[in-house]
């Protein structure tokens, strides 16, 4: 089916407007493919030391050019639930390509940070620029120029963005990215939120807390609710960077190390010494980029894509803005609940039919792009599938059923649980922030109350504990953006507020910080921008002035005179806390350097 008349004119108009960079893209990527990756050009000292520990055999077919070198990039460590089964995924492609007539070497390690050790502590001011860091990171695993293709093992919050932009930078090479699948269920998600609910108000003590997080939280892949990382392989699926029906097969399972068999062999095949060269640079362009945005709102994906999508698109020349992403969000319905914006998790949505019948559902009335290039081949509508296993334990797929296997869970084009992706961008006197209003109550779309003003989330906790905070207020938290701090995300603050809304207050967050994929039901206008430390209108704000967010009409206003708006000094805040421990010393240049949160907060693109 042609594209819907929005899809299409949003898409041209990123085009449009991306044209100049984009181009000057394409040709950087069309000269790397034209000098190629030729080992046999290294001098002996370079090419030895590249293949010192190959065997015989490999040595002699990577001296030659005459097979492809497969490089993996991973970021496997046994800290990390998600990424503890990538332990033994690089033997296992080393095998496959073996059986392909290839080699593969692990080229690199990333770092991998887990948000949910870091949440409310010093490290978590380290998280956003991982991203960027594990760019860089997989950029010197690559500059080697010792591969034909490269395969990435990542999956978590910034993991998988900062993978991306490497991917891109080095769009010569084809991409191939390799899940690892998410953990089995454990206790329901809206259980463990009730019981962290009552830990707020002291009702249970740590050891009952402890032990529903760890029952929820309790072996390998990632966290079974829908925030960045789940959201991170929604999107490697729908862009076309997975093998169909990839995404959400559960680690340690027959089929699992068969799709990482699979794909090792298909990157091997889409490389230039095949027939089926696909450069990832080439091969995502501006609808690939319109499809994972779709497929965020569709999802009700993380948040934190507002800042992920647009620097990814930004690494291969594209220029996406919030805008955008506003617009698409008015025009694709929700197909999905899945926690914290219903009661399921990745593992239920995978049941009623995942990814394939997503796909299926949003190309059926022109919502998706199929004309895009994928490591699969031509055409979206390939991934309409699902993979199974054939009695030979090699991948075989099969059409996605026609109707959901849960409807509360995922359902038909024809009948979304809302008409929206309910994602706005919010532009006003604050300057501009967006919103997720999926899993918020349509009575809440609008508040309008006095600001209580905090410069860290301790203070709001301190406040909620000393029942200071028993009134209609909106909060305030600034000094949280990437020039202040690294923009950490503040999940803290969603217990307090939840219990001051349940128990009948009207309340909201404002800040230029970030609340992830798991905000909640609580409005929240996050990412605002400037932020304070760059001059933002939100240091400006005072105790008791009337903050009007209007998720509805998408503004955020403070109900100020403007000329005494405009005349009130920014205020400071004393950031010298945030300096130094936990390695936050080390990242001085990137919150020097950092561009605004509209253009992905990235040292990269400012």
């Amino acid at each position: 089916m042609a594209a819907h008349s929005s899809i299409d004119a949003i898409t041209r108009r990123i085009v449009e407007r991306s044209k100049p960079h984009r181009e000057a893209y394409l040709d950087r990527v069309q000269r790397a493919v034209a000098k190629g990756v030729h080992r046999s050009t290294l001098s002996c000292g370079n090419l030895a030391h590249g293949f010192a520990v190959c065997s015989p055999a490999e040595k002699a077919a990577l001296a030659g050019d005459v097979v492809p070198n497969l490089g993996i990039i991973t970021a496997y460590n046994d800290m990390l639930s998600a990424h503890q089964p990538y332990e033994t995924f690089p033997q296992i492609i080393r095998d496959a390509a073996r059986e392909a007539g290839g080699v593969a070497q692990v080229a690199g390690g990333v770092p991998a940070m887990c948000d949910g050790v870091t949440q409310g502590q010093p490290g978590m001011e380290l998280s956003l620029f991982s991203r960027d860091a594990i760019a860089m990171a997989a950029g010197i695993g690559l500059s080697h120029n010792m591969f034909d293709a490269a395969v990435y093992l990542g999956i978590c919050d910034k993991i998988v963005p900062g993978l991306v932009i490497a991917a891109l930078t080095f769009g010569h090479l084809p991409a191939v990215f390799i899940p690892a699948g998410p953990m089995t269920s454990g206790l329901p998600n809206d259980e463990k939120s009730r019981i962290r609910q009552l830990y707020a108000e002291g009702k249970v003590g740590r050891a009952e807390l402890l032990e529903a997080e760890s029952k929820s939280y309790h072996g390998p892949g990632t966290c079974t609710f829908y925030g960045t990382a789940n959201s991170n392989q929604m999107l490697m699926e729908i862009m076309g960077f997975h093998m169909p029906g990839a995404s959400f097969v559960n680690p340690g399972t027959p089929l699992r190390e068969a799709l990482t068999r699979e794909a090792a062999k298909r990157a091997l095949a889409i490389t230039a010494l095949g027939n089926e060269f696909t450069p990832a640079g080439e091969m995502i362009d501006e609808r690939s980029i319109v499809n994972g945005v779709v497929g965020l709102h569709a999802t009700g994906g993380s948040t934190n894509h507002t800042l992920h999508l647009v620097a990814m698109a930004r690494a291969a020349g594209i220029h996406l803005t919030w805008q955008d992403i506003s617009e698409l969000s008015d025009v694709v319905p929700l197909l999905a609940r899945v926690y914290p914006n219903g009661l399921a998790d990745v593992n239920h949505f995978h049941a009623a039919g995942g990814m394939g019948f997503l796909i299926k559902q949003l190309l059926k009335t022109g919502l998706l792009h199929d004309d895009v290039r994928t490591v699969f081949g031509q055409g979206l509508a390939a991934y309409t599938v699902e993979a199974r296993l054939d009695d030979n334990g090699m991948v075989m797929r099969e059409q996605s059923p026609e109707e959901s296997g849960d409807a509360k869970v995922l359902t038909r084009i024809e009948n979304p649980f809302q008409s929206n992706g309910g994602l706005k961008m919010l532009t006003g006197n604050f300057g501009k922030g967006v919103i997720k209003i999926s899993a918020v109550k349509p009575e809440r779309h609008v508040i309008e109350a006095p600001a209580i003003v905090f410069h860290d989330q301790q203070e709001l906790q301190d406040a909620f504990k000393k029942g200071e905070l028993n009134k209609d207020f909106v909060a305030v938290v600034r000094f949280q953006g990437p020039k202040a701090n690294g923009m950490p995300e503040l999940h803290r603050l969603t217990p307090p507020l939840g219990v001051l809304q349940d128990r009948g207050f009207k309340v909201a967050l404002v800040t230029d910080g970030r609340m992830s994929g798991a905000s909640g039901k609580v409005p929240a206008a996050i990412h605002v921008t400037p932020e304070a430390s760059d001059g933002g209108p939100i240091a400006k704000i005072k105790d008791g002035d009337m903050i009007r967010l209007d998720a509805v009409n998408g503004t955020l206003e403070v109900l100020v005179d403007a000329a005494e708006f405009a005349s009130r000094p920014l205020a400071e805040a004393n950031l010298d806390d945030n300096e130094f421990g936990m390695g936050r010393e080390l990242f001085a240049p990137f919150r020097r350097n950092v561009g605004p949160a509209d253009s992905g907060a990235s040292v990269f693109f400012g």
